[in-house]
């Protein structure tokens, strides 16, 4: 059959061992692969940054540079020996060109990048050496045309390899141009810093003009295509950093880009997809030929397996049907014929034997009783801090902390403190109804500085009744459910309790003005406390709080006959709720 035991053996070692390598052979990867584009795009564009940082402030040496020499005085007086002839002879001229020189090294041995500066008028007198007029050469030509004032890698006559910072050159009171001052930096200092930017192995970074032109040296070995639809999708969208990708060739290209602050310059760093995952890719063929051959061994292993374990475990399994039914003695003389060589098995059904004994003699005592009252104990401590009131009693001592309120904070944490304090005891579950009051009285205070006015609390307590052994927790959820009920349909909370002697009895009265319980609730609840199951139903409980069903449950399991209670409600009027326990007696579970 196909469900027979060796089948589902087979299925189970399946799901266990090749399925979950099969899944983690898919999400291992896909997982290492988002981790690392995720790292990658942070660290890269990190870098990018910085080195973003860097172009900042060599170019800003660089302005600041051209602007010292535009409004250096040697400057302005050699444009006018330069364009008035008549007021200057060859010789002068020759002296102020001079003294601009000498002006021009000293700053240029101040510099610490290595820059050099040179200033050429519109016919190509230079203090570098003189060159046709400007409009003739190339180097002039972006800034003539698009008004690009930062030039990409060339020869100079001062230096090879430098990019430049052209400013216009111009007498200073008559605003008259007169050509320009080119600032000098080796490129050698922006390809040095931009090196050390890394993208995988292989990845390649360039920094590129408007035009997609490289602005250091070197040529570009990414598509063009794909430098210009990214530099097209760069220049339209309003980030000044981020990631594209780019399809191309049956490949996908991941740009990462930086717009830099000058010259329309871009930061670009690429690597295709291919590339950056290669070892993952790797490593997702190795996982799945790996799963294939574990199937293999599923295979052989579950065949094995099952063929040394089903006879034992069918025997086994008919002894422990026999338990099922409860014929425990049957079991018993079924359980020695089951014969096993097999270490694991024999232990099994040695242990199945021992427990079947056990189980023939517990099930005789009160075992199942102790049991359903432990769970009902454990599940009432686990439900004694509601998070909700700690969390809006925290939120009440901000909010009295933010109005300056000192005494009312220090007040409410005092009261909060002993309200923790007695709910972590876990000493014992049995505390003096005495006790339980205080608790009450504390947990009270701290829900009327949340309600404020809109809350009245009355607490009568008869000194001779707070003697009386109560377990814990059993008024508060009454509390919290009627303040609760009766804010529903109204705008204030009246609540009354009170406790009381009489006789042999004590009584716990819980009064409020709330919306009331309805009839049939109230039916079904005498229903599930009354019968030799009660305890199953309180252990049945869920809901926001332990609820009124798990306080009675819990009181009648301590109590038993030596408890009774009362509901009386009406609609939209209020709810009675009264506990009535015998005193004088010892607590049945001492």
């Amino acid at each position: 059959m196909f469900f027979s035991l060796r089948n589902r053996l087979f299925m189970i070692f399946t799901l266990l061992l090749t399925f979950p390598f099969l899944v983690l052979s898919i999400l291992i990867p896909n997982w290492f692969t988002s981790i690392m584009e995720e790292r990658t795009t942070s660290s890269t564009i990190e870098m990018m940054e910085q080195y973003s940082l860097y172009i900042d402030s060599i170019t800003s040496q660089a302005e600041d540079l051209g602007k010292q020499v535009l409004v250096n005085p040697t400057t302005q007086e050699w444009i006018k020996s330069e364009e008035d002839e008549r007021e200057a002879t060859d010789a002068e001229r020759l002296l102020m060109k001079n003294q601009l020189k000498a002006e021009l090294s000293s700053m240029m041995i101040n510099n610490s990048k290595s820059m050099s500066v040179s200033v050429y008028l519109n016919d190509g007198t230079g203090t570098a050496g003189n060159l046709p007029p400007l409009e003739k050469t190339s180097w002039f030509d972006d800034f003539y045309k698009d008004d690009q004032r930062w030039l990409r890698s060339h020869n100079d006559l001062m230096a090879d390899e430098v990019n430049s910072y052209l400013l216009p050159l111009f007498d200073i009171n008559t605003l008259d141009l007169s050509g320009v001052i080119k600032v000098n930096f080796p490129s050698s200092l922006l390809e040095k810093a931009l090196s050390k930017i890394k993208l995988g192995e292989n990845g390649r970074v360039y920094l590129l003009d408007n035009r997609g032109r490289n602005v250091l040296t070197g040529s570009i070995d990414t598509p063009e295509k794909v430098v210009k639809q990214s530099l097209k999708t760069i220049k339209t969208g309003t980030k000044s950093s981020g990631l594209i990708e780019v399809p191309f060739k049956k490949e996908e290209y991941m740009i990462f880009y930086q717009k830099a602050k000058v010259g329309e310059w871009v930061l670009v760093s690429e690597i295709t997809k291919s590339e950056l995952f290669s070892q993952i890719n790797e490593l997702r063929r190795n996982l799945l030929l790996t799963s294939g051959w574990i199937f293999l061994l599923t295979i052989m292993a579950s065949y094995l397996l099952s063929s040394t374990i089903v006879k034992p475990l069918g025997k086994l399994t008919g002894a422990m049907k026999l338990v099922e039914r409860g014929e425990f003695k049957k079991a018993k003389q079924l359980i020695p014929s089951i014969q096993t060589a097999n270490d694991e098995i024999g232990y099994v059904v040695a242990v199945f034997d021992q427990t079947t004994n056990r189980l023939d003699t517990l099930i005789e005592t009160e075992y199942e009783a102790n049991i359903r009252r432990r769970d009902a104990e454990y599940k009432a401590l686990l439900l004694q801090i509601n998070p909700h009131f700690l969390n809006n009693t925290l939120e009440t001592i901000g909010g009295l902390a933010a109005q300056g309120k000192n005494k009312e904070v220090i007040d409410v944490t005092v009261h909060l403190g002993r309200i923790m304090r007695y709910s972590l005891n876990t000493e014992s579950d049995i505390v003096t109804l005495g006790e339980e009051m205080n608790y009450i009285r504390r947990f009270m205070e701290i829900m009327k500085l949340r309600y404020e006015s809109a809350l009245s609390v009355t607490i009568e307590e008869d000194p001779e009744a707070a003697t009386l052994p109560i377990i814990k927790f059993v008024i508060q959820p009454l509390v919290e459910n009627s303040v609760k009920y009766s804010f529903i349909e109204k705008t204030e909370a009246v609540l009354r309790i009170s406790t009381k002697k009489v006789g042999d009895w004590v009584e716990i009265v819980m009064e409020d003005n709330g919306v009331g319980i309805p009839e049939s609730v109230i039916e079904e609840l005498n229903r599930d406390l009354v019968g030799r199951h009660e305890s199953l139903h309180v252990l049945e409980s869920t809901g926001r709080s332990i609820g009124l069903k798990n306080v009675l449950g819990r009181l009648k399991l301590y109590y038993g006959e030596n408890f009774t209670y009362s509901i009386t409600s009406k609609e939209n009027q209020g709810t009675i709720i009264s506990l009535c326990i015998k005193s004088g007696e010892e607590d049945p579970h001492a």
